[in-house]
């Protein structure tokens, strides 16, 4: 297991996603993903990219998306227990 912390999810999805308008700084760990950050499903998409290209994560189905992608801490937790790279 890689450690992961809350910072390193921000940083990559700061990098990676237009995120104009939103203060990472007062993203916490239960702030929800969608909700928090005005994400679509467009951006859903780009999040399976971004795991697979950092972290070589596959999401396999939607049901599993969705749970992996409920907050900040389910996608943190997930991607510490997941990555390989």
């Amino acid at each position: 297991m890689i450690q992961t912390s809350l910072e390193d999810v921000k940083k990559v999805l700061s990098e990676n996603l237009d995120l104009e308008g939103v203060d990472l700084s007062s993203v916490k760990e239960e702030t929800p993903l969608f909700e928090g950050l005005g994400l679509d499903s467009l951006d859903a998409i780009e999040l399976v990219v971004i795991l697979k290209k950092y972290y070589d994560i596959t999401i396999s189905n939607m049901e599993e998306g969705r749970e992996i992608f409920t907050t900040f801490e389910t996608l943190r937790k997930y991607i510490e227990e997941n990555r390989t790279k």
